[in-house]
């Protein structure tokens, strides 16, 4: 009797982890409202790799463009939350293009996205950019933005990397943790297992800090002080893990994930490491 229990009890667990494996996928999108308000605003829609569509802003300087500059945004939010991130490079005198990733903002749906196909959605739009960028990506957008960065190194001046995590099996267990210990403790693990099944065993093949070294640009990575999601010892594992000297770090003291743009130290940062690696001449 006792043993049909446990088989039972064994049955209903690996049932109910699929299916939060299946639910971590549909977490509701949170979407916030933010239009540009400088420069020339363009809004369209590209073509995406699956058929479908993401909608795209470019936004143009008043002055004579240094370059572009795109900003990939994170799970569940939208191009909008990357405005205010857009608006210091447009200051800046830069071309600033922001899309909404499949199945967020108004761009078409897509059933399960993650890392991968945030990575696809940011090459669908350096092929339209059509010219080398620097690229800005914040949390799942920077997972995406390092795989598209590797994949794609010509196309790449600068790399920023927001809110990244150091390993995905690790940074998705604690990211589940972080929204609720019960569920982190004893679903999480075997959810992420499944997830890398799911995903053909290549979560940690693709970890940026296994991508990181394969990639010889400049890179600046930003990430909040206080960041619960992914606690800022992955900060610190991802900047050692680029070649020697190519990566460097600013935290956001008393920010938390997705704050960091929000401290007055920010623009300042953004400029110092934009002009010591792109350079003004008059």
């Amino acid at each position: 009797m006792w043993l049909y229990y446990f088989i039972g009890a064994v049955l209903s667990y690996i049932l109910l982890t699929l299916y939060f494996t299946h639910l971590v996928h549909r977490i509701p999108r949170k979407p916030v409202k933010d239009i540009p308000d400088w420069g020339h605003v363009i809004d369209t829609r590209i073509l995406s790799i699956d058929g479908g569509s993401l909608e795209v802003w470019r936004v143009e300087p008043e002055v004579p463009s240094r370059g572009v500059v795109l900003l990939a945004h994170g799970w569940s939010r939208n191009r909008d939350r990357m405005v205010t991130r857009a608006r210091v490079f447009g200051q800046l005198g830069f071309t600033t293009v922001m899309h909404s990733a499949r199945d967020h903002g108004n761009s078409t749906p897509y059933r399960y996205m993650n890392a991968f196909r945030f990575a696809e959605d940011t090459e669908t739009v350096l092929e339209w950019i059509n010219e080398p960028v620097l690229l800005y990506g914040h949390s799942a957008g920077a997972a995406g933005a390092i795989i598209a960065a590797n994949r794609n190194p010509e196309k790449i001046k600068l790399l920023i990397l927001e809110g990244c995590y150091a390993r995905t099996r690790e940074a998705l267990r604690s990211l589940y943790t972080s929204y609720n210990r019960f569920f982190g403790i004893f679903f999480a693990p075997m959810v992420v297992f499944f997830m890398d099944i799911l995903y053909r065993f290549r979560l940690d093949a693709v970890s940026p800090v296994r991508l990181a070294n394969g990639l010889d640009i400049p890179v600046l990575i930003i990430h909040g002080e206080l960041d619960s999601s992914f606690p800022l010892h992955n900060a610190w594992r991802l900047r050692d893990s680029f070649p020697a000297g190519r990566a460097e770090l600013f935290v956001g003291i008393g920010s938390d994930h997705s704050s960091s743009s929000l401290t007055p130290e920010y623009p300042i940062a953004i400029k110092s490491f934009v002009d010591r690696h792109l350079p003004q001449f008059d």
